[in-house]
């Protein structure tokens, strides 16, 4: 799943950024920004227009992104087993 397809609301975790190209800038400025394998992220608003920019939040941190620089952050499901790390 992609950041683009997740329901609002719904926390998910990151996978990875995908590069569409061999030093992909787009994808390195998504993960300097906190888009990064383990992360909670979640999709906050959409905006009216063909549900552009989308609102993210990772962190505490929220970014407006386009969908097409959204659609790179690949996801997985959150379990519910997950909420600590197993101390």
């Amino acid at each position: 799943m992609t950041l683009t397809e997740l329901t609002r609301r719904t926390p998910a975790i990151v996978d990875r950024v995908e590069e569409r190209s061999p030093n992909d800038p787009i994808a390195r400025r998504l993960r300097e920004l906190g888009f990064v394998a383990g992360e909670e992220v979640v999709v906050v608003a959409a905006g009216p227009f063909g549900a552009e920019p989308l609102l993210v939040q990772v962190g505490y941190t929220r970014f407006a992104l386009r969908r097409a620089e959204a659609a790179r952050v690949r996801l997985r499901a959150m379990h519910s087993g997950n909420a600590g790390d197993g101390a």
